[in-house]
């Protein structure tokens, strides 16, 4: 008989027979292992009796097709994943201890690329920031870095971020997605500016999963092994290029083109490939910027790249739901050489992903496969539902005579604060310059089709006043782009000349970067 061997209590094995069936045999079984004689029809006393309680396989049937469905996303509910590989290419010891950017060396990754706001089951060209997370499975654990396609986002604190989501989300009222209650927000939001800009482009209709970039958009923290600090941000490049559609186009295409085109393609050996950028200043240089380079509403504009890294998916899971429904990406979960910088939307996420993961796939999500360090998991947290970490130690606790120890060399960095506890926004907010920035790049047609598109949601505000300050918003981005956007949505330029006074008297440091 073939036997496996299961832990017991602490020090011992028990032995227990292996399944005498491969997975794959053609036997039905119940759950508990025992063979099923019948699966068509209920066991009933007779053509007319009732179905009996005793019908076991039935019970347990629908019992587990009761429980087939986790709580969806709150955030990034549809999600396409691929299995793949990263190989660093060069080596930035010099900045980062972290050891998967030793250049050659190559590391396992999943990634899963979503929509943001719409639902699992919604069209994959309706208009939205699609999700770029990437799980690395490095020989120092679990490294996440979750991103979206577009570089930038809408607000610049956490604490704002359930207030947005809600906003973008259908109406508690009506079920129904509706510009008037998220353009009521993002009016009193002028950092969005730089954000909406991007997603009403064309950017925000992407082609192809494989077609699109991807970035972390915050800053993080890298540390050396001399402790030396440095600030980096990291973007994804497609070696496919970029390609969007147009709101027609996107309209008009198949409902799940863009899950159809990465497995149809990675199906076929054509396996994508991203270059990983990084971006990198040091504290010493944030003077000179009028930004502030821990604002995830801004780019590092005129920062260098230089590549890292490429990452090749290769191959698709074997299950959508074991390992992309299961999958659970928090920015939490770094490595020793990359922490979090004062970011305040990352600092919020550090809590809030981790948090949400527990909720919506249980306590013990990290022990799923897809999940699951390829390292050993050291630690005292321990039982919740599903608990398979097989744990045989009477030493639950630390510090302990035989507990494992601490390793000093990987604790995190240390720094500096002198400042007055105080819950206020950041100085040079800058909001609407680099919006202009990215207007004035786009070529007239994406120039056209952004106009467009922002003013065929925003010309279904009822409100005057909000779409009035919409547009000032876009103006003070640039003259050319508030004007144009002012016709298209029926908005009068004198009223948002007034607005824009408003504001600048009320933000003096926020003048026109160009008249």
């Amino acid at each position: 008989m073939n036997t496996v061997m299961l832990p017991a209590d602490a020090g011992t094995t028990m032995e227990v027979p292996a399944s005498s069936a491969p997975a794959t045999a053609s036997n039905m079984t119940r759950d508990n292992g025992a063979p099923i004689g019948a699966n068509r029809n209920s066991k009933t006393p007779g053509d007319h009796g009732p179905v009996l309680l005793e019908d076991t396989t039935l019970l347990e049937k629908l019992a587990r097709f009761d429980r087939e469905r986790i709580p969806e996303r709150v955030v990034h509910p549809r999600g396409t994943g691929a299995h793949g590989v990263f190989r660093a290419t060069a080596d930035i010891a010099d900045i980062t201890k972290a050891s998967l950017f030793q250049a050659g060396k190559e590391t396992p990754v999943f990634v899963r690329f979503s929509s943001v706001i719409h639902p699992s089951g919604s069209p994959e060209g309706l208009r939205d920031p699609r999700g770029f997370a990437t799980k690395f499975y490095t020989d120092q654990g679990n490294w996440d870095l979750v991103g979206n396609n577009l570089p930038v986002f809408f607000i610049r604190d956490a604490i704002q971020f359930p207030d947005m989501v809600h906003s973008l989300k259908p109406s508690p009222v009506t079920n129904k997605q509706d510009p008037n209650r998220f353009f009521d927000f993002f009016s009193a939001t002028p950092e969005a500016t730089n954000m909406l800009t991007h997603v009403y482009s064309n950017l925000g209709t992407p082609a192809s999963y494989r077609l699109m970039d991807g970035n972390g958009v915050h800053a993080f923290k890298l540390v050396s092994s001399e402790g030396k600090i440095t600030f980096a941000k990291f973007r994804w490049v497609s070696r496919q290029g970029v390609k969007n559609l147009t709101a027609k186009d996107a309209g008009a295409a198949p409902f799940n083109f863009m899950t159809d085109d990465l497995y149809r393609e990675v199906g076929k050996g054509n396996f994508p490939t991203w270059d990983l950028m990084i971006q990198t200043m040091t504290a010493d240089q944030f003077a000179s910027l009028n930004y502030n380079p821990f604002d995830d509403t801004k780019e590092w504009l005129g920062v260098p790249f230089r590549k890292i890294g490429e990452m090749t998916l290769n191959r698709m899971p074997a299950n959508f739901f074991e390992f992309t429904e299961q999958s659970a990406f928090a920015p939490a979960n770094m490595v020793p050489g990359i922490e979090a910088s004062p970011d305040r939307m990352l600092q919020g996420r550090l809590f809030s992903y981790s948090d949400t993961q527990r909720y919506r796939v249980g306590a013990n999500v990290m022990q799923l496969p897809v999940n699951r360090p390829l390292v050993p998991v050291v630690n005292n947290s321990q039982d919740g539902v599903l608990d398979q970490s097989g744990s045989a130690s009477n030493v639950n606790y630390f510090p302990a005579v035989e507990a494992r120890q601490v390793a000093p060399q990987f604790a995190q960095s240390t720094y500096a604060v002198n400042a007055t506890v105080d819950a206020r926004p950041i100085e040079k907010s800058n909001n609407f310059e680099q919006a202009g920035i990215f207007y004035r790049s786009l070529s007239a047609k994406d120039k056209t089709d952004l106009v467009a598109n922002l003013a065929g949601d925003l010309s279904q505000v009822r409100s005057d006043r909000t779409r009035t300050i919409m547009v000032s918003y876009f103006y003070q981005a640039d003259p050319d782009y508030g004007k144009r956007l002012a016709l298209a949505a029926n908005v009068k330029l004198a009223e948002v000349a007034k607005a824009v006074a408003e504001y600048e008297t009320a933000y003096p440091q926020q003048r026109l970067a160009v008249r």
